[in-house]
């Protein structure tokens, strides 16, 4: 019998099979994913707002100023400002205080989100509603997508001890 032929069957058979051994490529898959959730930020902190130096008198009087407000917040988020006077008022009202030592005068202002002075801006403003704030929506966080928003103050009277009247508005954004 001639084992040349069965040699070369089984090398064949090896080689076949080695290929077979090593096959096709496999492959397979896998995600890369994150989760972006909505945020704000004051970007600009408002400036104070100067009603400057005035006469003591009696009588009403009209003493008002402004200043800008800039919130960014991510791209299509809705987004409610409200202004919290330290006083803890919610519709708008605050009072500032004298610097002097022994003064307890109250000089009140009130706050409003329009130049013609007629929207009161207070701090009812929730995550899902104005109240008496004001509502926007968010343009991205980069500081070109600010939204700005003009804030006001108002003072009636100004009969009241000479004295530095100041008092701090905290700006509250809910989204």
């Amino acid at each position: 019998m001639n084992m040349r032929p069965i040699a070369r069957l089984a090398m064949t058979a090896l080689i076949v099979c080695g290929a077979a051994a090593h096959g096709a490529p496999v492959a397979t898959t896998f995600r890369i994913q994150m989760t972006i959730t909505s945020s704000c930020a004051v970007t600009t902190p408002p400036g104070d707002i100067n009603l400057g130096a005035v006469a003591a008198r009696s009588g009403v009087v009209n003493v008002n100023g402004g200043n800008t407000i800039r919130v960014n917040c991510t791209k299509n988020t809705p987004f409610f400002i409200g202004l919290a006077p330290s006083d803890g008022n919610r519709n708008g009202q605050g009072t500032m205080h004298g610097a002097l030592g022994g003064n307890t005068d109250k000089v009140p202002y009130r706050l409003y989100s329009n130049a013609g002075l007629t929207r009161a801006w207070g701090n009812t403003a929730t995550r899902t509603r104005r109240g008496n704030g004001v509502a926007g929506t968010g343009a991205g966080m980069a500081a070109v997508n600010a939204v700005s928003f003009p804030a006001y103050a108002k003072v009636t009277n100004v009969d009241f001890r000479p004295d530095r009247y100041a008092d701090t508005v905290t700006v509250r954004v809910q989204y």
